[in-house]
């Protein structure tokens, strides 16, 4: 009966609804913000390379950055990757590099209203998202409930069992595991970093978040050197089964259009999270550098950047040039396999440990979104956070032992109600958003360190907690060397 509930509604949302709202959005914004995604695209990364500063009271740029990579990068990035190209054909690639340039506008969007409606919680610690900017920009406290209800059960349950599915997976494959000796380290270790909160978190994920990424690329990298003459055909591969042009795709297995769109788009969005409103609550707990709201804008703006057109495509990579893209098995075991035939048996061992890494990270990192959340729900108390806690680990180790398939429904199921909520926000705050990242890009044109003055914003007067951006302007020396 569950199974057949959670079916249709995967069928409602994904079918047509959540394609078409989440293009709809990211073509919208793309246009409104003037192609933002290409024209400052190295301005993003001008951005990223100085966002170690710390701050006074919130993380640093960085932090945030990796903080929120740790949530993007886990399951989806190998696992589901894996399962959209055995789902649904190599053209599901494509559809996924496709919502990720527009979900990069999104993502600028949503993460610059974070950081505008953004208050202090009791520890002197920045707390925001879309639960904030719903209830202060639109008025609207319902409508953050809603979404913080959605996201805990997403973010603080139902991905976290994922997370934990996809790490036994590996480890019950290549080194023969019992599921319920690996649930209990991952709930172990999970216990360990969530019990210091956010700031814990940040830090774990600022240690392993760029190892772990860039050892992952240059395997991929490695992999692509050895089969440098197949790229062509694999690239083509992808254009035509993404749009239909051949009758029948990967080793005689024919996926429809419609087929692959909607496992790109859902396995692209459940990775880069663009429009969900997952990573603008980790965006809105930065000191911004420079000190305007749109430079967490540009920072999570490339966090999609690297989260699915880098590490996404060298999972795909991986699969396709191995030629296993139709073959049966699934989820990991096709990401194992597939690396198994380019580089031998370490192969296998390799993956487990990336997925260990990335999935233990998101783990970590969509509890910090979940907590946001329940201090949303709590009005800033710490009171229930540690019941949460237990249920998320009781969650984590359920997941340990869960059948896949129903827990990969439940996360499409829960990212859908989240993505419908949230991209009502942004449409309904977008003229707001584009003009603060207007005001950012004029002084960086005009060749001034961008400083958010909330006086050009008079709508702004009654919405924002007292003296949040007042205090927090201090300009930081010679960054526009930088970012010119």
């Amino acid at each position: 009966m569950l199974e057949t509930i959670i079916n249709f509604m995967n069928s409602l949302l994904w079918g047509k609804l959540l394609v078409y709202g989440l293009v709809g959005a990211g073509l919208f914004f793309t246009i409104r913000l003037g192609f933002i995604q290409v024209t400052h695209f190295v301005h993003g990364i001008k951005v990223l390379a100085i966002s170690r500063r710390p701050g006074k009271h919130g993380l640093s740029s960085f932090q945030v950055f990796c903080t929120s990579m740790a949530a993007r990068v886990g399951a989806g990035n190998m696992a589901g990757v894996a399962v959209a190209i055995g789902t649904a054909g190599p053209g599901a690639v494509f559809w996924m590099w496709a919502i990720a340039v527009l979900g990069m506008a999104t993502a600028m969007i949503e993460s610059t209203l974070a950081q505008v409606y953004k208050v202090k919680d009791g520890d002197d610690q920045y707390r925001g998202g879309p639960a904030y900017y719903m209830e202060k920009g639109l008025g609207q406290r319902w409508m953050g409930v809603l979404f913080s209800i959605f996201l805990i059960i997403a973010f603080g349950l139902v991905f976290n069992a994922v997370q934990a599915n996809t790490i036994t997976g590996a480890m019950t494959q290549v080194f023969g595991f019992e599921p319920v000796y690996v649930g209990i380290g991952i709930v172990i270790c999970s216990a360990f970093v969530i019990v210091g909160g956010l700031k814990k978190v940040a830090k774990a994920s600022e240690l392993i978040v760029p190892v772990m990424a860039i050892a992952y690329i240059a395997v991929a990298f490695v992999v692509v050197g050895m089969n440098i003459e197949k790229l062509p055909d694999i690239f083509m591969l992808v254009i035509n089964s993404a749009f239909g042009w051949q009758e029948a795709a990967a080793g005689g297995v024919a996926f429809s259009v419609s087929q692959a769109m909607q496992a790109g788009i859902a396995r692209g969005l459940f990775s880069n999270e663009a429009g969900m409103g997952s990573a603008a609550n980790v965006a809105a707990s930065a000191s911004p550098n420079p000190n305007h709201p749109a430079s967490q804008g540009f920072v999570q703006m490339m966090g999609v950047f690297v989260d699915t057109i880098v590490i996404c495509t060298a999972t795909a990579a991986i699969i396709l040039l191995s030629g296993d893209a139709a073959s049966s098995s699934d989820g990991i075991a096709k990401t194992i396999s597939a690396l198994t035939s380019h580089v031998g048996d370490w192969g296998g061992a390799f993956i487990a440990f990336a997925i260990l890494l990335f999935c233990f990270t998101s783990i970590i990192a969509n509890y910090s979104y979940a907590e946001t959340n329940v201090m949303f729900l709590s009005g800033n108390s710490k009171k229930a956070l540690p019941l949460f806690r237990l249920v998320v680990l009781g969650m984590v180790m359920f997941g340990s032992l869960a059948k896949i398939s129903l827990v990969w429904d439940l996360a499409d199921v829960s990212m859908g109600l989240m993505a419908i909520v949230n991209l009502v926000a942004l449409v309904l705050l977008s003229g707001l958003a584009v003009r603060v990242i207007n005001d950012y890009r004029e002084q960086i044109d005009a060749g001034i360190d961008p400083v958010f003055d909330t006086s050009k914003f008079p709508e702004l007067a009654d919405q924002l907690e007292e003296k949040i951006w007042p205090n927090s302007t201090e300009p930081v020396e010679n960054n526009i060397y930088l970012l010119r």
